[in-house]
Formats: structure tokens, C-alpha cells, sequence
């Protein structure tokens, strides 16, 4: 089986509060070629993409949103832009850690570490909605 994620920080998710949904705020950052000579980066995290949206929606998640990242409108430079942002919610931080520690994501995670130069995932939760 593959290696899961090497920069989960499984201890930390569980260590907050899992009292209902959660959003985890993907920001990305791609490889021109993917790592395994398999198209661009891009290319690679489709790859990924399908596989993992069924293990999300399998515990109840989705995306709420996805897009790309145009630059830095607000912030220090120096961090960098992103290329692609995703916002997935989960009904519980343990149904995210529940995927995150799957064999089928394990085998998923190579093609997003073939993808990606860098990725970080926020957990967040909601404590303000506007109105419609």
C-alpha cells in the first residue's frame, strides 16, 4: 500500500472541537511536468481529483467550491501564489481523518504528490453565513 500523506497532522485535527461540518480550505501549487512524467502537474491532480471524490462523497463531503488562484490581493508576496483553491466540507473532522487514513487514498495521494510543488489544507469552520 502506498504511503499516506507525510504532512497530515492527523493529532492536531483530532485535537479541535468536531462537534458538526467542517470546510478544509485547500490551496495548491503545481509542478510544470507531474513527477511521474505523466503530463503536467495538472494532468496528475485530475488524476488524483477522480479518484478522491468518491471517498468524499462516500462520507458525506463535497466540494463547495473550486477555482484558480489568480495571485495575492491582499498579503506578503513573499508567501507565494497559489495556482488552484478548493473548498471541501465534511460532515465531521473525523469523517476527513476517516478518508485521510484510507487505502484508497493512499493510492489516490500519488498522483497529488506527483501534482503538487505544495499543498496545505486549513481546517475551518463556519461562524458567520451571509443571507441570501
Amino acid at each position: 500500500m502506498p504511503p499516506s500523506p507525510s504532512h497530515l497532522n492527523a493529532e492536531f485535527v483530532r485535537s479541535l472541537p468536531d462537534a458538526g461540518p467542517v470546510v478544509m480550505v485547500n490551496l495548491v501549487r503545481f509542478r510544470a511536468a507531474s513527477g511521474d512524467g505523466d503530463g503536467t502537474g495538472w494532468d496528475a491532480y485530475l488524476r488524483y481529483s477522480r479518484l478522491t471524490m468518491p471517498l468524499i462523497k462516500a462520507r458525506g463531503g463535497g466540494v463547495i467550491w473550486a477555482g484558480k488562484g489568480e495571485g495575492l490581493a491582499f498579503g506578503a508576496v513573499s508567501g507565494g501564489s497559489w495556482d488552484y483553491v478548493v473548498l471541501v466540507h465534511y460532515p465531521s473532522r473525523a469523517a476527513f481523518l476517516d478518508m485521510m487514513a484510507s487505502e484508497d487514498y493512499a493510492r489516490a495521494n500519488v498522483h497529488r504528490e506527483n501534482a503538487v510543488d505544495d499543498h496545505v489544507i486549513i481546517a475551518s469552520t463556519e461562524t458567520f453565513r451571509a443571507s441570501a
